[in-house]
């Protein structure tokens, strides 16, 4: 169904999405997605358990540690006042805060790994039921991008920011309220410095956080860049064109690198002013505390213990800073999934393994007028109707873009007619369930798609039920066997990505193998002949023979005479049904569009002889 592909609507230009200020709704929408992890909470507030642990543990290592500052010059009222003591208390609480650690990492790990997991799941089983205008509308390197880089993105953040943004806030508050109550003219002071910084740190995220979501777009081009070239390497190679190919993903990349680059100056220059600015009131509270130690008002150890919570508590507000750009990237990817996975699916589609009925086959279009999404003002067709009946052999013949293929999209439903009704066995086709009327359609294409895996893979994708003797007795009927018997591994034979290692005819065999597994009531052969050798055609040609016998058969081809033995022919021309009948009814008529299609072919036959 290669004739009237949809107006480009491949992505390749994009429109600027209106800038917003994120509010919490946006956020809250955004994070809807982290239900996934649902399942996993238990481990999750567990994991948040060992983590304020983890942080209280940290927090005890500056007071102990001034302890012993203390108990050095011999000024402790601790009840630890022994310098051995206490040392051995510090080895216990490192001890104490790797054994957390370690359970932190494990429980959070485990809750990412397996939400993501299934995010990666629902979005491919999702995007699956999306109906075909949606892609048509994207490319595939897009969608690859969205299971890949956006995941990823979820899941750093589940397992690493997260927890560290966590710390950072118990540390923050756990730090605030130990050295108030250690000294709080010196907190007073040394609290003064971080306004400031917490200031510049929103600032300063706001720039990071859109130009990563730029690095993120360009990143995920990129990947669009490199699909399309390796899925038709064979063109690139063919046209010579591999540094063309190159200089292309070379500007992609260097899109992706200039806007990671202004993203990491800013972040430079966020980290450099933090740590001027946390080492800068570190000094300010080590001038400040010596003259309180001078004066009494403090121990050297209790000085001591207040630098090390302030650089703690430093280091929290200093990270902040990078925990916010990452925070708001996550946000990014997580509404760019959330919109793939609130995306409507095709209606009335039913994914159930029960076989569907059996279908007689008879069709009829009663008024069928369509036109593209993309391109509302160009009918492709126009008041189309015709009928076929249970058996039939029918050929739809015309020029290119006459609304050939067209119609076997809407046969299938890919597509929903903008007027007319469709019935299949006098029902209307919309009264079916999608997978109940696809299942009675089987399509063999002109470029057969195969997929990388052994033949018997591939031929069993009909029906993924099928014995051996079902899939043997399907290759035979479709003369596949004959070159299948020639390779070593027979049916384990591996085919290649998109059947590269098979040539044509081959791989269309396979395809009418597997359309003869599926035992379809209706067939679609889609110009299935045209791109072969006379040799190949003559054995695709029987096969097709034989998988016509006793089902309504519907012909798309350019070779007339391949259609001659149609019962019934339907001419389409500019997206209307302009003739009717069998090949020598319409031969009959002298002005018709079908004999003078049928003199041009044979005309050039002749003078390429």
């Amino acid at each position: 169904m290669k004739n009237e592909i949809p107006p480009s609507t491949n992505g390749t230009q994009k429109t600027e999405e209106p800038k917003k200020r994120i509010r919490w709704a946006d956020i809250k929408k955004s994070y809807a997605i982290f239900h996934f992890a649902a399942p996993y909470k238990n481990d999750f507030i567990i994991g948040l358990v060992v983590l304020m642990l983890s942080s209280v543990t940290v927090l005890t290592f500056p007071y102990v540690t001034g302890k012993l500052v203390d108990a050095a010059t011999g000024k402790t009222e601790w009840w630890l006042g022994d310098i051995n003591k206490i040392a051995a208390g510090l080895i216990g609480v490192l001890l104490l805060q790797g054994v957390f650690s370690y359970w932190r990492v494990m429980l959070f790990a485990r809750v990412s790994e397996y939400a993501m997991g299934d995010i990666r799941k629902a979005l491919f089983a999702k995007i699956l039921t999306l109906p075909i205008p949606f892609f048509e509308q994207r490319r595939v390197g897009e969608l690859v991008s969205r299971i890949t880089t956006d995941v990823t993105q979820l899941q750093d953040t589940i397992s690493l920011t997260l927890a560290e943004f966590l710390r950072q806030i118990a540390t923050l508050i756990v730090g605030v309220a130990v050295i108030f109550i250690t000294s709080p003219k010196l907190s007073l002071m040394m609290l003064a410095t971080y306004p400031i910084l917490i200031v510049v740190a929103v600032i300063f995220g706001k720039y990071i956080r859109k130009l990563s979501k730029q690095t993120q777009d360009a990143l995920a081009d990129s990947n669009v860049v490199v699909q399309e070239t390796f899925q038709s390497v064979n063109i690139v190679k063919a046209f010579t064109n591999e540094l063309f190919e190159s200089r292309r993903f070379d500007k992609s990349i260097q899109s992706v690198v200039d806007f990671a680059m202004k993203s990491a100056r800013y972040r430079a220059a966020f980290i450099t002013f933090i740590i001027f600015g946390l080492f800068g009131g570190i000094v300010l509270v080590l001038w400040y505390g010596a003259m309180l130690v001078s004066r009494g008002e403090m121990t050297i150890g209790e000085l001591t213990a207040f630098v090390l919570y302030t650089m703690f508590i430093g280091g929290a507000v200093g990270g902040m800073g990078e925990v916010y750009s990452k925070i708001q990237k996550t946000i990014g990817a997580s509404e760019r999934l959330q919109e793939l996975l609130l995306e409507e699916p095709e209606p009335n589609l039913n994914l159930s393994k029960q076989p569907a009925q059996k279908l007689r086959g008879e069709i009829k279009f009663e008024g069928i007028t369509f036109s593209y999404p993309s391109r509302k003002d160009i009918a492709v067709l126009k008041n189309i109707s015709f009928h076929i009946k249970k058996g039939e052999r029918v050929a739809l013949v015309g020029p290119s873009g006459a609304g050939k293929s067209t119609i076997i999209q809407l046969l299938a439903r890919f597509h929903k007619a903008d007027s007319g009704n469709i019935f299949v066995d006098e029902k209307n086709a919309t009264d079916y369930s999608l997978s109940e009327l696809r299942k009675n359609i089987g399509i063999v294409p002109q470029d057969v798609i195969l997929f990388g895996g052994t033949i018997r893979e591939n031929i069993a994708y009909g029906n993924p039920d099928a014995s051996e003797d079902e899939i043997l007795a399907a290759a035979e009927k479709a003369n596949a066997m004959e070159f299948i018997r020639t390779f070593p591994q027979k049916l384990d034979t591996i085919v290649g990505e998109r059947g590269v290692k098979l040539s044509g005819g081959q791989k269309q065999r396979i395809a009418i193998a597997r359309a003869i597994l599926k035992d379809p009531a209706i067939l679609v052969l889609d110009e299935a002949t045209s791109s072969l050798d006379s040799a190949s055609e003559a054995l695709v040609q029987e096969a097709l023979e034989e998988l016509m016998k006793g089902r309504t058969s519907i012909i798309i081809a350019h070779r007339l005479s391949t259609i001659r033995k149609a019962d019934n022919i339907f001419v389409l021309n500019k997206s209307e049904l302009t003739e009717q009948g069998s090949h020598d009814e319409l031969m009959k008529n002298e002005a018709g569009l079908y004999r003078h299609l049928v003199h041009l072919q044979f005309t050039l036959q002749s003078e390429q002889m």
